[in-house]
């Protein structure tokens, strides 16, 4: 998590966010994975009901942010940001955008270090084309694996296809 947070926040700085929004980015990298390690059932239970049939990795995520939502945080980007991290939103805005690549890219990572290295190098200049490489290489690897795209994840490839096109 602090890895995702440093990323963040050094993204936040070079893009010359006010320092509220650093803070928020620097936040966001932080909480994404609080509930990581819950055991899922105690993750379901947090979770509004059209939310639990998500697979047990998926829930933290959602999880976090539920009880984030409950405690009083109003920020509706931080809160989607951190709910889906995983599989990405088609709402996200910069910060959405900056956490799903960062919690792919962060170089505590041991997977395809070349490949994520390449990356990083180009944020967050280049932050939609990056996303959309992640979210390639994210999906690939379920196709790959035969997993199923969630229709969460894949309206968010949708929206960046067509932004790019």
């Amino acid at each position: 998590m602090a890895r995702v947070s440093n990323l963040l926040g050094s993204w936040a700085e070079a893009r010359a966010l006010d320092e509220v929004d650093v803070t928020r980015w620097r936040a966001a990298g932080h909480l994404h994975d609080v509930l990581r390690d819950e055991e899922f059932e105690v993750l379901r239970e947090r979770l509004p009901p059209s939310e639990r049939d998500l697979p047990g990795p998926l829930l933290h995520g959602p999880a976090a942010a539920e009880c984030l939502r409950i405690e009083g945080v109003e920020d509706g980007p931080l809160l989607t940001a951190v709910a889906w991290h995983t599989v990405g939103d088609p709402r996200f805005g910069p910060l959405g955008r900056a956490l799903y690549a960062a919690d792919f890219l962060e170089p505590g990572r041991s997977s395809e270090p070349e490949l994520r290295a390449r990356l990083r190098a180009r944020m967050p200049d280049a932050l939609d084309a990056v996303v959309l490489e992640v979210a390639r290489a994210r999906l690939g690897r379920g196709l790959w694996k035969g997993t199923p795209i969630l229709p969460r994840s894949a309206a968010f490839w949708n929206r960046l296809v067509e932004e790019h096109s």
